[in-house]
């Protein structure tokens, strides 16, 4: 495996990802984690030194889409990774096949045709699995998790109040609306609390930057 072709690329592809620094999945540190592991396998296979480094630069490839866009984007992926490589005179047919392997690492590819795909595939879900995924993967900053929190007790009262009042007795609230507010006498919605605790966290995402599925 040619190392300087390997830290060329990745110098390249953590510049690319740089914009996703904070993404609670999708980043250059999990890129490494994919290509490390690919390495792993493809050596336990005892594959050649040519395969491990076709699987190495598929790992470290096969997330660049995201700084494109997020859904449909497994093509993307494979172009960028066809640009760079041209760009560095790299055989045609090993780009080619680079650009499949990539194209595997699509949850929807569900039939690997090859050893190549099976190992990218493997890798890519091997930190699912692991024991460090919580930790390394949900980051959020205490402040950031306090508002979250905060977003969500009061919206849950709030909404959790006014669905009741919708869905219940608006009848009544509308001849007492001093009642409105009387929360101590019972009536709270779950559909309206747990309505507001998705969009208080949609929206709260949206704020902080965070992913909505962290």
């Amino acid at each position: 495996m040619n190392e300087k072709l390997i830290q060329d690329a990745k110098k390249y592809v953590n510049k690319l990802l740089m914009p996703l620094e904070n993404h609670y999945y999708h980043s250059y540190e999990h890129s490494i984690d994919v290509m490390t592991r690919a390495v792993y396998l493809a050596k336990k296979e005892w594959l050649s030194d040519s395969d491990v480094e076709v699987l190495a630069i598929s790992g470290l490839f096969h997330d660049t889409w995201f700084v494109i866009q997020y859904d449909k984007n497994e093509p993307i992926w494979a172009k960028i990774a066809k640009n760079y490589l041209k760009s560095i005179l790299y055989p045609d047919e090993k780009i080619e096949l680079i650009q499949n392997i990539i194209l595997a690492t699509d949850p929807a590819y569900k039939d690997p045709k090859n050893y190549y795909e099976e190992i990218i595939k493997d890798a890519d879900m091997d930190n699912l699995w692991r024991d460090d995924f919580l930790k390394k993967n949900i980051n959020f900053h205490k402040d950031d998790l306090d508002k979250l929190l905060i977003y969500i007790f009061f919206g849950i009262i709030l909404w959790g109040r006014l669905g009741y009042i919708a869905l219940y007795n608006p009848h009544y609230y509308i001849e007492n609306p001093s009642e409105i507010i009387a929360i101590w006498k019972w009536g709270m919605s779950f559909h309206g609390g747990c309505t507001w605790v998705i969009f208080a966290t949609l929206l709260f995402s949206y704020i902080h930057k965070y992913s909505f599925w962290q």
